[in-house]
C-alpha cells in the first residue's frame, strides 16, 4: 500500500484544485461524435480531443489513438 505524508497529500490537492471542470454539453458531445467517426477513435478519447480543440490546448499523451492528430504531442511508450 502506498502511503504519503499529510504535506504531500495537501500538495496534490492544491494542484487538483487549480484545474477547471468542463461540462460535457451538447456542443462538445456532437463535436466528439464527429471526431470519433472521422478519426476512428473511441468516444472517450474523442471527448478528450474535442475538449482539447475547443480550448485550444496541447494534449500530451502516450495513447496511440491520438498519434498524428493536430495539437497533440504524442510520445510512444
Amino acid at each position: 500500500m502506498l502511503e504519503t505524508s499529510e504535506d504531500e497529500a495537501l500538495f496534490a490537492i492544491a494542484h487538483v484544485r487549480q484545474g477547471k471542470v468542463i461540462d460535457l454539453d451538447e456542443e462538445l458531445s456532437l463535436s466528439a461524435a464527429k471526431i470519433s467517426k472521422d478519426h476512428k477513435i473511441p468516444m472517450a478519447d474523442s471527448i478528450i480531443y474535442a475538449t482539447n480543440l475547443k480550448y485550444n490546448c496541447i494534449l500530451w499523451t502516450q495513447d496511440k489513438h491520438f498519434a498524428g492528430l493536430n495539437s497533440v504531442n504524442y510520445f510512444e511508450k
